[in-house]
């Protein structure tokens, strides 16, 4: 593609799904488009990698019950989905011991089993008064915004189990300490992803299903029909804008313009220099949004041994590392595989050790929760985000106390000529591919419609 004598109608940053989503939608208008990605590869944070002869997903994986555009792209570009493995009971690790559960609820002593049960009904009081879209507007919003989700743990809950239980949850889904993140983004997070109970549970919940081929099979398959259109390993360095349109700059060249649909994580989006410079509200939101910290980790076994023993390979641990495990195991069972996250604090500590060092420590956790036969392991498999340049962790950016009232209001709004998308700007299912397709969708309609009223 020639870099200097070409105007596009549309450049789009980031050929993850929200990327992807946006130019399909504005080729499928008639436009012309240029999707700039930084890595070798699209996805953005879903990335394929392979363990025991077997694909996994080494960023996000799961699809969730209610996440109707992903399904519909899956089905779209053939990508076939299994559920969750459930069967059997669950484990649970509080102070070194191992409780086994069947249902949805832990094995907690009573205290802490109602505290908790109030902490639950709690948030979803308070999530339910957010305002669509605009949780900056809410009543209580400077209250909660002023305080951290920890703060209000404290405040709330007075056992540890049930303290370290939501502190816990917590970072499962954000992937950050409970100390860092504002209550209300946190209760905005819950609202999008329709309540505790749904974003935690498998079957008819957020995890009830994974891609057959791997998640990644799904934005690879979208990028093959975009081929002509994808230019990858091509950084962005500046975006000009002025009354005509946008001019780009990156390691490949100069790229010209109409509009701009700006996708990175906003820690990496304000890395980017603007000019004329962004106004002070989105360049503050950009600079307060980061990434939470994440390691995902694969673990192979001959057999899955512990649906032998009556267990779902499903682990949660509010005291060692390795705290959130699942069955990863294929649909022929032909191998056993365990796959599970190390989150927030955990994952930052755990980030400066070596894979080796790591590898040991999760087989020394998994030998916790299983029994010595977790310690013979055929492969080992994990990836640090938090060490990724082109995300600098996940599962996504989250809202630090104070930022959402001072800047929420922005992140939605067009900066000139460049709009916004991401997973971070939806207004369903944050964090989520889901909510990434979301904005992609969203991103585009702007643009088309803002070309209609300037023709």
């Amino acid at each position: 593609m020639s870099s200097n004598d070409k105007i596009l109608d549309v450049i789009v940053v980031g050929a993850g799904l929200a990327g992807l989503k946006a130019a399909k939608d504005l080729r499928a208008a008639g436009k012309q488009v240029l999707v700039l990605e930084a890595r070798d590869r699209v996805g953005g944070r879903s990335m394929p990698g392979q363990i025991a002869g077997q694909v996994i997903d080494l960023g996000g994986q799961w699809v969730g019950a209610s996440h109707k555009l992903l399904r519909a792209e899956a089905s779209e570009v053939g990508v076939e989905m299994y559920p969750q493995y459930t069967d059997g009971s669950a484990l649970m690790s509080v102070g070194g011991e191992i409780k086994h559960y069947g249902s949805g609820t832990p094995k907690l002593p009573i205290t802490s089993l109602l505290e908790f049960g109030a902490a639950a009904h709690l948030l979803e009081r308070d999530m339910k008064t957010l305002p669509d879209g605009s949780p900056w507007c809410a009543t209580n919003a400077r209250k909660w915004d002023a305080e951290s989700l920890d703060s209000r743990i404290l405040k709330h809950l007075h056992t540890t189990s049930a303290r370290d239980l939501v502190r816990l949850l917590a970072g499962a889904i954000l992937c950050a300490d409970s100390a860092q993140v504002s209550y209300l983004y946190f209760l905005e997070c819950l609202r999008q992803g329709h309540g505790l109970q749904s974003m935690l549970a498998v079957e008819g919940g957020s995890q009830q299903d994974k891609c057959v081929q791997g998640a990644w099979a799904i934005p690879q398959r979208m990028a093959d029909r975009l081929s002509d259109c994808i230019m990858l390993d091509t950084q962005v360095h500046a975006i000009d804008q002025d009354s005509s349109g946008v001019r780009v700059t990156t390691n490949q060249g100069t790229f010209r313009s109409r509009y701009l649909i700006m996708t990175a994580p906003p820690a990496l989006a304000g890395q980017i220099k603007y000019s004329p410079p962004l106004d002070v509200k989105r360049a503050g939101l950009l600079r307060r949004m980061p990434m939470g910290s994440v390691i995902k980790v694969f673990v192979a076994y001959k057999t899955p041994f512990w649906r032998d023993r009556g267990l779902s390979g499903t682990v949660v641990s509010t005291d060692r590392p390795f705290g959130t495990v699942f069955d990863q195991t294929p649909p022929d069972g032909s191998v056993g595989i365990l796959v599970g996250l190390i989150c927030g604090n955990q994952a930052v500590e755990l980030s400066s050790l070596s894979k080796e060092e790591r590898r040991e420590q999760v087989l020394s956790d998994l030998t916790l929760y299983f029994g010595d036969e977790a310690a013979e392991a055929i492969e080992y498999v994990d990836v640090d985000w938090t060490v990724d340049p082109w995300s600098e962790g996940g599962y996504g950016a989250h809202m630090p106390p104070g930022v959402m009232t001072t800047y929420g209001e922005t992140l939605r709004e067009p900066s000139g000529r460049i709009h916004w998308a991401g997973t971070e700007t939806a207004t369903e299912y944050i964090g989520y591919f889901e909510g990434a397709l979301q904005s992609g969708i969203r991103a585009a309609q702007e643009v088309l419609q803002t070309g209609q009223r300037t023709v």
